[in-house]
This record gives structure tokens, C-alpha cells and sequence, in this order.
């Protein structure tokens, strides 16, 4: 599914050096759209299937964090790309790499999944069915209610930041557009950066009390709101300060607003039961996109009309508070839930005979 999916957006992006008009090339994009929608789900669960639990919030964090080094990367490489050959050639050059890698992917060891109890095989056989489990499994777990809860309020943050930072770095301290649009691109990798160092910070605090997890999570949400607001609000509380140095605080919160991309998918991926792990990712990315990716710049947006931008962006990192209070909520289930899923996985393993391509969780 994964070469599919590749396959599919690099000749969708290469499309776009032949579009036409308008609408040609919203269609390609809309591809594009389809052939990525399912691969963070997909290759989350290929990776926690591969590697073990105490490793995955690190593995997942530079999963994801991957993405954002390679928008920036595009940014940098379409720039000049455009340049020399036209905006055309920049959308459709930079999909022959992938569609590289993706003939590469059939080379990948695929895991081996868990047989699935006779109820799950039924509902699995369609979309409605699919859709009425992870229903019954967000109902069931709370733990997973709340951290995509909390992970989608913490993206509002992300998202609002990432894509107004540009915009504020021009207004209020003037700079060119392409100073400000380099300037934020270092934000967005000091994030990156961040998320693989936190996941594995908080791999390391749950390997004894795996409630820690969210705990540490929930602290580092309000670490970033309280650096972000400041950053954010300096005029506002009359702190006298450079433009330089408010800079950098601003690359701290990015830096530590990114703590929750690994674990979060890490937590979801621990509660459901392992032969449905892409579906309950899968949730997890509806939530994070529609509630927290999409939401977060245009909440911001809004918020500029009323105020200012400095004064919207002041107020963003509030919503990391919301994200906070999720994370301690889950923590209060998430050892019952991963007791569950194991007594559940352990029952039928015991009750079903062992078949080729199967394994345990």
C-alpha cells in the first residue's frame, strides 16, 4: 500500500510540470492529497510492528519529523528550481526522487501482523465496518480519546505558528519576504530537531511508570506555551528586548511545541489492538489534521481580524494548555488500556491456532 501511495503522489507532483490552467493543476494537487493521506497511518504501524515499544515516541518523532525537514528542503529546492526553469518545473522535478524511492519500497520488509479475532476480521472487510470498530475502540479507550484530543490542540500551536511566522517576521520587524520565509524555516527545523529529542526523552520516562509518558508530555506542552507567550508578548508585558533575542525564543518554543508528534502516535499505537494499528493511526491523523493542522492557522487568522497578529500569535500557545490537560486525563487510563489490550492479545493467541505471516504483538 505504501508503493501505491508513493507511486501515485510522485506521478501526481511530475503531472504538474504539464498542467495548463487552474483547474489542471488543482487536480493534480487533489492527487497528490489522495496518494499521501494514508501514509503517516500506514507507516506508523510498519514501524511500530518493526521496533519495540520503549523505542517507539523517538522512531515515530523522526518519522514524522522527516516531513518537515523535506517541506523545507522542497521550499529551498522549488525556489531555485523556479528560477532556472519556471514554476512548472518545480512542482514536477522534485516527484522523480520519490517515485524513485517508492520502486525502492518494494524491497522493504513488510511486518508480520496479529490474527485477528473473528469479530475484528468481519468488521475489517469494509469501510463502514472499519469505521464502527475504531468507534467502539475510541469509546472503549479512553486513553485514546484524550491523546487525540490533546494532540490535535497541541498541533494548533504547531500549525499556527509554522504559518504565520513568516507574515510576523515581515510586519513587525520588517523583514523581506524571503529573510522572514528562511528565518521560519529555521524554526521549523529547530522543531524536527525537537520532536526526535523529546520522543526519546519521554521513551525513557514511561519505561518504568509508562503513565510518566503523558505526564512529561503535559509538562512540555506548558514549557512551550509559557516560553511562546512570552516570546510572543513582549511588547505587551513591557519587556525591553531585540529583535534577535526575541528570535530566539521563539526557535526555543518551536522547539519544544514539537514534543508530542512521536508519542502521541506512539500511545495510540500502544492501546488498540495490533492487527487494526494503521486504522487507529489513521484516526489519530483525522483528528491531528482536520482539529489541529487545518484549524490552528485559521483560528490564528481569524484572531489577527479581531486583534493583531502579534497579539493572535500571543494568544495560540493557550490552546497547548487544552493539549496539557488532555495528556494528564489519558494518563489516568493508560495503564488499564494497555493491560487490556495485552490480556486481549494473549486470550487469542492462546485460543487461535498459529497460522504463516502471523505473530505475536
Amino acid at each position: 500500500s505504501i508503493v501505491v501511495m508513493a507511486t501515485t503522489w510522485s506521478l501526481a507532483t511530475i503531472s504538474c510540470m504539464f498542467t495548463r490552467n487552474y483547474g489542471q493543476l488543482l487536480a493534480a494537487r487533489a492527487v497528490v492529497g489522495l496518494g499521501e493521506a494514508g501514509y503517516g497511518s500506514v507507516g506508523a504501524a510498519l514501524i511500530a510492528s518493526h521496533f519495540p515499544s520503549r523505542m517507539r515516541g523517538a522512531l515515530l518523532a523522526g518519522f514524522f519529523a522527516a516531513a518537515s525537514v523535506g517541506s523545507v528542503l522542497g521550499v529551498m529546492l522549488g525556489g531555485l528550481i523556479a528560477a532556472r526553469w519556471g514554476w512548472q518545473a518545480a512542482f514536477g522535478v522534485v516527484g522523480i526522487p520519490g517515485l524513485v524511492l517508492a520502486l525502492l519500497y518494494t524491497k522493504v520488509r513488510d511486518y508480520r501482523t496479529v490474527t485477528l479475532t473473528p469479530r475484528l476480521d468481519s468488521a475489517t472487510q469494509s469501510t463502514g465496518g472499519a469505521a464502527r470498530a475504531v468507534v467502539q475502540a475510541l469509546v472503549r479507550s479512553r486513553t485514546m480519546l484524550w491523546v487525540c484530543i490533546g494532540g490535535a490542540s497541541q498541533l494548533i500551536v504547531v500549525s499556527a505558528i509554522w504559518a504565520w511566522l513568516p507574515s510576523f517576521l515581515n510586519r513587525v520587524h520588517g523583514m523581506a519576504p524571503d529573510r522572514a520565509a528562511t528565518s521560519a524555516a529555521l524554526v521549523v527545523l529547530s522543531g524536527a530537531v525537537g520532536s526526535v529529542l523529546w520522543g526519546a526523552v519521554i521513551d525513557r520516562a514511561g519505561r518504568h511508570r509508562p503513565r510518566a509518558k503523558l505526564q512529561v508530555m503535559a509538562l512540555l506542552c506548558i514549557a512551550s506555551l509559557v516560553v511562546l507567550v512570552f516570546a510572543f508578548g513582549t511588547s505587551r508585558f513591557g519587556v525591553a528586548m531585540s529583535g534577535q533575542a526575541q528570535f530566539m525564543l521563539i526557535v526555543l518554543g518551536g522547539f519544544l511545541m514539537t514534543c508530542t508528534v512521536g508519542p502521541v502516535s506512539a500511545v495510540v499505537i500502544d492501546v488498540i489492538h495490533p492487527g487494526i494499528r494503521a486504522t487507529g493511526a489513521s484516526v489519530l491523523a483525522l483528528f491531528q489534521n482536520l482539529f489541529g493542522l487545518a484549524a490552528g492557522p485559521f483560528i490564528a487568522g481569524i484572531l489577527s481580524d479581531a486583534w493583531t497578529l502579534e497579539q493572535a500569535l500571543t494568544a495560540m500557545p493557550l490552546f497547548a494548555m487544552l493539549a496539557a490537560w488532555a495528556f494528564v486525563r489519558a494518563s489516568r487510563s493508560y495503564e488499564a488500556d494497555l493491560q487490556r489490550i495485552g490480556e486481549a492479545v494473549r486470550e487469542e493467541a492462546a485460543a487461535t491456532p498459529s497460522t504463516p505471516g502471523t505473530a505475536p504483538a
